[in-house]
C-alpha cells in the first residue's frame, strides 16, 4: 500500500505516513491485476479464434462431401481411386477442426464466466495453441502471459469466487 499524498511505501498497520506524517486514511494500491484487466479480452479472443476454426472445418467438410463425394460430375474431376480415400480423410480433418474449434469456445466460454477450471484449461489450451502459427501462437503467448504467473492463479481463484 501506499501513501495517498507523497506515494511512499506503507508497512501494514501504520497509523501514519513515516515520510510525509500524514494519517493512514486514504490508502490506494498502485499495484494492477493483470488477470482482472485481461480476462474478459482473452475469453473474447478464444471465441473469436474458434469461430475462424469452424467457418475452417464446415468449409473443409462441404469439399469433402460435394467435390470428392460425387456430388459434382467434373470431366476433368478426381478419379474415382483418389476419392475412395481422400474424401474419409478430408472429413476426419473437417471434424478434427471442429473439435479444436469447440475446445475453444469452451476455453472461452469458461473464462468469460470465471469457471474455476477455466485457468488450466486455458493454459493447456495456450500451450498447444503455440504450435498453431501465427494466430495461435499469439493468441497461446497472450494466454501465458495472462495467466502463467503463479500471482496469475491466487487472482483467478479470487475472480472465480467471487462470481
Amino acid at each position: 500500500m501506499f501513501c495517498d499524498q507523497c506515494g511512499a511505501h506503507l508497512l501494514g498497520g501504520a497509523s501514519r505516513c513515516a515520510r510525509c506524517g500524514k494519517p493512514v486514511l486514504g490508502l490506494i494500491e498502485l499495484r494492477r491485476s493483470r488477470v482482472r484487466e485481461h480476462i474478459r479480452l482473452l475469453g473474447i479472443l478464444w471465441t473469436a479464434y474458434s469461430a475462424l476454426y469452424v467457418v475452417a472445418g464446415v468449409v473443409v467438410l462441404i469439399v469433402a462431401q460435394t467435390i470428392f463425394g460425387g456430388a459434382f460430375h467434373i470431366h476433368n474431376g478426381p478419379s474415382p481411386e483418389v476419392t475412395v480415400w481422400l474424401r474419409p480423410l478430408l472429413t476426419c480433418v473437417g471434424w478434427l477442426i471442429l473439435a479444436i474449434a469447440a475446445t475453444g469456445f469452451f476455453t472461452g466460454w469458461g473464462l468469460l464466466q470465471r469457471e474455476d477450471w477455466a485457468r488450466t484449461f486455458a493454459l493447456v489450451a495456450g500451450f498447444v495453441a503455440l504450435l498453431r502459427i501465427p494466430l495461435g501462437t499469439a493468441l497461446g503467448i497472450y494466454t501465458l502471459w495472462v495467466l502463467l504467473p503463479s500471482q496469475s492463479d491466487d487472482e483467478y481463484k479470487a475472480m472465480a469466487q467471487a462470481a
